[in-house]
């Protein structure tokens, strides 16, 4: 038995080195300059054959821009915020340093959720980790006295009172990037674009990216400061970046992408049906369209599409929807959040299998004659968002 699962552990490295071989022999000339960011093999030794670990990374953005991270990051936001219940304090700090110690270099976290506390949580529990791993935060929801007002608010002071502010929370010397977490359309994106140059020489972030986003403002704001990447919600329920030009802009002028809500908010893991109830005071998923009982009734054919393409391989639903974004391009890393270790130890098996086009492809048609009932956000949420 263990000599057949050496055999299987060579097969798949030889595979997964072979299909990289091979994305990067298809490549045309006329994008080099994106498809430079591509993924490579870490250098680390994993804890043990039975132990999952990040052995690849990915790099978002080029040039002067370019930020080498994991290929897959973590998503903080769940362990204090919008989530329902959570473990206690000293339960999330060990499994954040469990997924450092899995080899995750990316992770996500921002002002609002919270407010603060989840920067609070991401300082104490990941600053012993300086140099080794990246934090990264978000700006542009208004906060005041520790609660958010709904009002968005990216004036250049505010901007540098929040970056002070956040590193102080995070305990670190620098942001290894900031993001704009919502347009704010009383400032213009050349304002915004230009404080953070001004941050970035005086060494107190190093990287900059936006959220939900359109392709003109990401042209306007690379113009005047290079983006890193954009983030933006992208699965198999919400292929948007696809149609609307953003994914496209990325590969053109050499941007990374980080989706968030990679496994639609936990719905495409498999585990919410139309009885589960969400926490009234820490969940906003109570609030979503998406998430009322008779749209997670009639959603519910999408994840066992995704049960029977998983079912074939070995994969879990969860570990198909991030495969299927993880194929998509090298320069696409996902920010999958967790509060259990089973689900970080399945999210990074997801590393394990490849498949080629074809079967993906399989996939995607299949999941798109399912209409998606319900949408992603309320009205008023959706006004936030920036196309």
């Amino acid at each position: 038995m263990e000599e057949n699962n050496k055999k299987n552990n060579g097969r798949r490295g030889f595979l997964k080195m072979a299909t990289l071989a091979s994305a990067a022999l298809a490549v045309p000339s006329g994008l080099n300059k994106v498809f430079a960011s591509e993924t490579r093999l870490a250098g680390t030794t994993p804890k043990s054959n039975n132990i999952p670990c990040i052995t690849e990374y990915r790099t978002l953005g080029t040039g002067n821009a370019a930020f080498e991270v994991s290929a897959l990051g973590f998503g903080i936001m769940g362990m204090t915020y919008n989530r329902s219940q959570h473990p206690d304090k000293k339960e999330c700090i060990r499994l954040l340093h469990e997924a450092v110690d899995r080899g995750i270099t990316l992770f996500d976290t921002a002002i609002v959720y919270g407010p603060l506390t989840n920067e609070l949580l991401a300082g104490e529990a990941l600053s012993e980790f300086k140099g080794r791993i990246n934090v990264t935060t978000k700006f542009g929801h208004e906060v005041i006295d520790g609660k958010s007002t709904g009002r968005q608010d990216s004036r250049p002071a505010t901007i540098r009172r929040y970056c002070e502010e956040s590193l102080r929370r995070l305990r670190i010397d620098y942001l290894p990037m900031f993001y704009q977490h919502r347009f704010d359309p009383n400032v213009s994106v050349e304002e915004v674009a230009s404080v953070i140059a001004d941050l970035i020489k005086e060494g107190k972030v190093q990287h900059w990216g936006m959220c939900e986003v359109s392709t003109e403002t990401i042209r306007k704001a690379h113009a005047v400061c290079p983006l890193t990447a954009i983030q933006s919600e992208y699965h198999l329920m919400h292929r948007l970046v696809e149609t609307n030009g953003v994914l496209e802009t990325c590969q053109e002028l050499g941007i990374g992408f980080v989706p968030y809500s990679p496994i639609n908010r936990g719905f495409l893991g498999g585990c919410i049906n139309e009885y589960t109830r969400f926490d009234p005071d820490n969940d906003n998923r109570k609030m979503l369209p998406r998430f009322q009982p008779e749209a997670i009734r009639a959603n519910t054919r999408i994840v066992n599409a995704l049960q029977a393409f998983g079912r074939k391989r070995g994969m879990t639903s969860a570990q198909v929807a991030l495969g299927w974004l993880l194929q998509k391009a090298p320069w696409i890393v996902p920010i999958p959040g967790t509060t259990k270790l089973s689900h970080l130890e399945e999210n990074l098996r997801t590393l394990e299998f490849s498949y080629t086009p074809e079967e993906w492809k399989e996939l995607e048609d299949t999941v798109a004659t399912i209409p998606v009932i319900g949408d992603r956000y309320n009205a008023e949420q959706q006004k936030q968002v920036g196309y």
